[in-house]
């Protein structure tokens, strides 16, 4: 008997027990996978799951505010744990304070950018005609430009604001969401079953939600961390030019700046915040290549 057969002949208490059971065993399922994973998806996730912490918990971790002064310049680790920057506020602190910051808005910028570029990716794998032809050479054009230097340029104009870089940002990822989107769409809008949606009278918005968008999920998934890192170094980059996320916001990019000068005495306190970025970078691209690997139907070897 299916599960659903179970569900319809049992009583109200029976229904709760076997939808327990059913979640007991999609939660076994998913340990099961994990136990599975080579060690390095395992040391992705943990620092990813850590990352998380300190985002979320910064003002209960961080042992001073985030912009706080609580010491002189540059003052050597020891009385503070990793030292004080250049006008005196614990390095700690403001590392810990940066993980919620470049973690959050790389996030929330990554998402806007998937919405943006998987909504108009789809419309034009399913409408197709000169709609497709015409946001196709509009992406081309955005895509020739070499984004680090327009976004330059562009946040010259309009200014450094937090809004501002989120949407320039995401505008220009969106272009790279859109073809992936539509590359894998295209190949799923002339499958039969999408026909017969179609004769039966769907919508388009009902054929991209129901029929297309559930098949293109795993590589889209993929692609979102993918491009999570890639969000990610780039407002690192900016910000350490100084046209990314302003002070006295903690930020890793900017700390790097603020604190290069420590190299030029043996002081490794600068490449702290640049091994932060480092370190969720590769962690992320860990979970992404196993993410693939298991959607992709290989089997391990």
């Amino acid at each position: 008997m299916s599960d659903q057969e179970q569900l319809a002949a049992a009583g109200p208490a029976e229904e709760i027990t076997l939808a327990a059971r059913r979640k007991r065993g999609k939660f076994a399922t998913a340990m099961y996978e994990l136990g599975k994973a080579p060690i390095t998806a395992k040391f992705g996730l943990l620092m990813i799951v850590i990352y998380l912490i300190l985002a979320v918990f910064a003002p209960l971790i961080a042992p001073y505010g985030e912009s706080e002064v609580v010491g002189r310049q540059y003052e050597p680790w020891g009385d503070f744990m990793l030292g004080t920057d250049q006008i005196g506020r614990d390095m700690l602190s403001r590392l810990i304070y940066g993980a919620r910051n470049s973690v959050s808005i790389a996030f929330i910028t990554t998402v806007i950018a998937f919405l943006l570029g998987s909504v108009v990716g789809l419309i034009s794998a399913c409408v197709g005609g000169w709609m497709d032809l015409g946001l196709g050479r509009f992406v081309d054009t955005l895509m020739a430009i070499p984004s680090l230097i327009f976004t330059l340029v562009l946040l010259t104009i309009f200014g450094t604001d937090l809004i501002t870089l989120i949407l320039v940002i995401a505008i220009f990822d969106a272009t790279r969401v859109y073809r992936l989107c539509r590359a894998v769409a295209v190949n799923i809008v002339v499958m039969d079953f999408v026909e017969a949606a179609r004769l039966q009278g769907e919508k388009l918005p009902w054929i991209m939600a129901r029929e297309v968008l559930p098949n293109i999920l795993p590589p889209l998934a993929a692609e979102f961390g993918m491009r999570f890192c890639f969000v990610f170094l780039t407002i690192a980059a900016l910000s350490f030019l100084g046209l990314g996320i302003q002070p006295p916001t903690a930020d890793w990019g900017s700390m790097v700046r603020e604190n290069a000068t420590l190299i030029n005495y043996g002081d490794i306190t600068p490449l702290l915040p640049a091994a932060a970025i480092a370190l969720l970078t590769v962690s992320v691209n860990f979970v992404v290549d196993w993410f693939l690997h298991k959607t992709s139907g290989l089997r391990d070897v």
